[in-house]
Formats: structure tokens, C-alpha cells, sequence
């Protein structure tokens, strides 16, 4: 019986499978050795299906679009609706943030999301995009607003009317990911989750200690095999970095989030940088940093309660 032979039978005792496995093959390799390479990324293989199986939960992806996306439609950059009665939102100096995103929620087909209105992100455009070092749950020089009814009278003169200069553009050095307006296409999707994530490393070595129990593994670090010799680590890392709500999110540094912290777990809304073809840097339609990404958490409860006040706004780059 070959290696993957043995993992591609479904087995309710995954230890007793593994022991199987060592009883079949030569006397003279009968006990192989505990830090035996192939055998660890053996196990290491099946670890990480058990933990894509697990994990797998909807999420929707998101593409940017070359149209001209409406006051009421989703989009990334440009002008963001606004009602009649109300203003940009403000950090506590008096700078009016900035549009990133807005979504339409009636795009988004994922259960706890709200069904109608608009969902949107507004930063600062420092040299930061808003990013609170310190804090990045508080919404001063972020944002996030959720418009249940939209008032369709309202027109896109009378909002872009109440824009004025903040600081950072008055001194002509205002920054953005992203510098003009992109419509939005949404596609459904499955997800799950890659070692960028907080919790991989627990779920992940409990899956790996019932295969192996000779050598149990406490965190990642006492790996003789790098992650990304592992089947389906590139496809992991797929669709880590995407644009998208829901799922789990990518990382160009780490998790922000406490692993023991659930106070966060929902994604509510990632962008990752973005190009087009040819890879130049002249050709980038987003850039955070250095070819970083951006994310935002919710609590699950919460978002049900369509309560947006306590948001986690991060973003890095390498």
C-alpha cells in the first residue's frame, strides 16, 4: 500500500491508522524514526485536509470593474453616498476621511449580512490610511457606516458639494490605496483558513497530534518541514489574499487578533493591493504600502445586530 493510499480511506481512528500504516512495511523499517522527514509531511498532508474540511465556510469574492458605479452602488474609491441631513464623517481634528469602499448589501448573499442598504469604509488619508497603531478599533480616523434606507433623491453634485480640503491635502501630500473610483462584481465562494489566521496553529496541531502522536506538536515552530511543502498550502494562500467579505483573511505580516480573543471573528470586508497585467507599479488600481492588504473585523453577534461601532480596521505590508 503506497503513502497516500492509506489517507485516502476515510478512518475514524486516525491514529490506529497511522500505527496500520507502520506494521505493513519492511521488518527492518518497521519503527521509523521520530523525525523521520517523509513521515511528518505525510501526516502534515492530512492535517491540513482535515483542517480545510473543518474550516470551510461561504465567503464572497470581490473584482474590481471599470464602470461608473452610481451614488447607490457598490464600488472601491470615489464618491460615497451621503443623505441629504448628514456630512463626510470627521476625524477629531475636523479632517473629513475618505471613501474606500462602499457596498451595496443587496450584492452580498451571505447569511448574518444585512440584506439591504449600504456598508461603508471611510479612512483618513495620512501617511497611516487612518490605521490607529495603538487602538485599531477605534473609529476616529476610520470609519465604518451602515445606511439602512437610502434616499434616492440625493445626487452626487449635492454630496461632492460638501467636500472641503483637509489637512493632508491642503499640504498636497494626502494618501489613499487607492486613487479612483472602481465598480465591483460579486461572486460566490468558499473559504478556509491558512496559517496567516490566529487560530490555524491550535486546529491545526491537534489534527497533526492524532495522526503522529509519537511527535506531538505544541506550536508550528517545531516543524522540521516548512508549511509551504505542504499540498495545499499554495492553494491556501490563494484565497488568503483576495478581495472579499467573509471567510478568512490574508496577511502580509500577522494576525492583529488574539487567538483566544472572539471579539473579532467575522471578516467583514478585506482589499487586497491590486494590478493589473503586466505587474508594473505604475499599473497598481490599489497599493497599500508595499503591496500589502487591508481587512476589517466585526464580532458575528454584532454584525446580526447590524451594530458597526466596534469594528477592527488593520493593514500591512511586507
Amino acid at each position: 500500500m503506497g503513502f497516500f493510499d492509506i489517507f485516502k480511506k476515510k478512518k475514524d481512528d486516525l491514529t490506529s491508522e497511522l500505527e496500520s500504516y507502520k506494521t505493513e512495511q519492511p521488518q527492518v523499517n518497521q519503527q521509523p524514526p521520530i523525525n523521520d522527514e517523509r513521515n511528518q509531511k505525510l501526516c502534515a498532508d492530512e492535517a491540513f485536509r482535515l483542517v480545510k474540511k473543518e474550516t470551510e465556510t461561504p465567503c464572497v469574492t470581490l473584482e474590481l470593474s471599470q464602470t461608473k458605479p452610481s451614488v447607490f452602488e457598490s464600488k472601491v474609491g470615489g464618491v460615497g453616498y451621503i443623505p441629504h441631513d448628514r456630512d463626510f464623517p470627521e476625524d477629531s481634528r475636523g479632517n473629513q476621511l475618505r471613501l474606500l469602499a462602499q457596498i451595496n448589501c443587496a450584492d452580498v448573499s451571505l447569511e448574518d449580512f444585512p440584506k439591504q442598504g449600504l456598508l461603508q469604509f471611510w479612512i483618513l488619508n495620512n501617511d497611516l490610511y487612518g490605521l490607529n497603531l495603538d487602538d485599531g478599533a477605534k473609529q476616529d480616523t476610520f470609519r465604518v457606516i451602515y445606511h439602512k434606507d437610502i434616499d434616492k433623491s440625493v445626487t452626487e453634485a449635492e454630496i461632492l458639494s460638501k467636500i472641503k480640503d483637509n489637512e493632508y491635502e491642503a499640504d498636497g501630500e494626502g494618501y489613499m490605496p487607492v486613487e479612483r473610483e472602481f465598480g465591483l462584481t460579486f461572486k460566490a465562494d468558499t473559504d478556509y483558513i491558512s496559517d496567516f489566521d490566529c487560530h490555524f496553529e491550535k486546529i491545526f496541531c491537534e489534527k497533526y497530534n492524532k495522526l503522529n502522536p509519537p511527535e506531538p506538536l505544541d506550536s508550528l515552530y517545531d516543524f522540521e518541514i516548512d508549511l509551504d511543502e505542504l499540498d495545499l498550502f499554495d492553494e491556501s494562500m490563494d484565497k488568503a489574499f483576495r478581495h472579499k467579505i467573509g471567510g478568512y483573511p490574508g496577511f502580509s505580516q500577522f494576525d492583529p487578533r488574539d487567538e483566544d480573543d472572539e471579539n473579532y471573528n467575522f471578516l467583514l470586508f478585506q482589499l487586497d493591493s491590486d494590478c493589473r497585467e503586466d505587474f508594473s507599479n505604475s499599473n497598481y488600481e490599489i497599493m497599500w504600502g508595499d503591496l500589502g492588504i487591508g481587512n476589517f473585523f466585526i464580532n458575528r453577534e454584532k454584525l446580526k445586530q447590524l451594530d458597526f461601532s466596534d469594528v477592527l480596521y488593520n493593514w500591512d505590508c511586507g
